[in-house]
């Protein structure tokens, strides 16, 4: 017997979030493990920096090509092989017994990590708006309780001296059929008529500029992941154990602010959310910057990841109602611009703290920041209602907007 729309879209929320929390959890040990696969290839520090290069290039380099193959596949296809091929190359890298082949493995990950995080936005994004309402923060929030359970899990596996290989390739098989049953909840966005225009062809200039948003909120996200622990340790001259609270103190704060994003962007609207969420990442960064102490630095960090973290799912639930009949392109080619920040971003603020100070360096981001404020003036403001498949839908719950006030 057919499921009701009311169920299958229930299922899908459910696969959704499923899904994220799942690369979350992949991705937060593969991270907080790579001291130990270091030490089993006797890595230095520059050759974990090409690992971590290989996989940012090759994941930047796919999502750059996911807005043609998801107009031949869909988003459904390519997620239901995405998501499970993460899982089986996050084993590969485990499994991986020299520099070379560890490597390839990386770039691997990063090719199926490229297509898992763009489609997984994509599927987001049609659930929304089949909902009617705003979901893609809560999914990003799954994505951060999976990498913060994640990285718990691979720091209770390295204090009971569980070995590397054996921990990560353990999760990554676990993972998988779980990959793999999860792929069964996904919607399927039916097919529109081709046209052959070049308007057809051609994604609108506010998709670029949404992209450039979240291009600028992931180099901020880059910011405090990569330099957090060394303006603690060599500006503010802290420990190196008080300097590793703040990454794990700014997911707590990610986390937070996702839970509540979807509720304030009904309650607030799209644009002045993303204004005010640009003006506290600046006040955040600011704090960072003049902070007299580690105590006030760390602080700063939690402000910014209080407030960026709801820039990227508010720019992916944009990209997906702006272009109707082509949400997964706009997507995919936002999540190609904007993942692009991951890897541009610090490399960019390094350049500049090797010329000044590191503190001058994370200044930049400041500007950054109000980067984000002054463009939400240009943003979309509304979220379009898709309607159900069903020829009679359930009605819209009382109480729930389905645009911005």
């Amino acid at each position: 017997m057919q499921s009701s729309p009311e169920s299958a879209l229930r299922r899908a929320h459910r696969g959704v979030l499923g899904t994220f929390a799942l690369v979350g959890v992949v991705n937060g040990i593969l991270a907080a493990r790579l001291p130990g696969l270091a030490s089993k290839l006797g890595l230095d520090t520059g050759d974990v920096g090409l690992v971590i290069l290989s996989w940012g290039v090759a994941a930047t380099l796919t999502m750059q090509c996911m807005r043609w193959i998801v107009a031949a596949l869909g988003n459904r296809v390519l997620l239901r092989i995405g998501t499970p091929m993460v899982t089986v190359s996050v084993g590969l890298i485990a499994l991986s017994p020299s520099f070379p082949l560890l490597l390839a493995a990386a770039a691997g990950f990063g090719v199926t990590s490229g297509v898992a995080e763009a489609m997984m936005n994509a599927q987001g994004s049609l659930v929304e708006r089949r909902a009617r309402r705003p979901l893609l923060n809560g999914f990003h929030a799954g994505w951060s309780a999976g990498a913060v359970a994640g990285g718990l899990l691979a720091v209770l596996l390295a204090a009971l001296d569980v070995p590397y290989t054996a921990s990560v390739l353990g999760v990554a098989a676990v993972a998988l059929p779980a990959a793999l049953a999860v792929g069964w909840t996904y919607l399927d966005e039916p097919a529109e008529e081709e046209e052959e225009s070049e308007e057809r062809r051609n994604l609108p200039g506010i998709i670029y500029l949404i992209g450039a948003v979240a291009f600028m909120a992931l180099l901020l996200e880059g910011l405090v992941a990569d330099w957090s622990g060394l303006l603690l340790t060599r500006e503010l001259h802290t420990t190196e154990a008080v300097a590793a609270l703040a990454y794990p103190l700014y997911e707590v704060a990610t986390f937070t602010g996702r839970l509540f994003g979807d509720r304030l962007r009904l309650r607030c609207g799209s644009r002045p959310l993303l204004a005010a969420a640009g003006t506290v990442t600046a006040l955040g960064v600011l704090l960072v910057v003049v902070a007299p102490s580690a105590a006030w630095a760390i602080a700063g960090f939690g402000l910014t990841g209080l407030a960026v973290c709801i820039v990227v799912p508010l720019c992916m639930s944009l990209a997906g109602a702006v272009v109707p009949g082509r949400s997964d392109a706009a997507i995919a080619q936002v999540s190609a611009i904007g993942y692009a920040g991951l890897l541009v971003g610090p490399v960019l603020i390094g350049f500049v703290a090797e010329a000044g100070s590191l503190r001058t360096g994370i200044a930049m981001a400041i500007g950054v920041a109000l980067f984000i404020t002054v463009a939400a003036g240009r943003m979309p403001s509304g979220l379009p209602a898709a309607p159900l498949p069903d020829p009679d839908p359930a009605p819209v719950p009382s109480g729930r907007a389905t645009g911005d006030s």
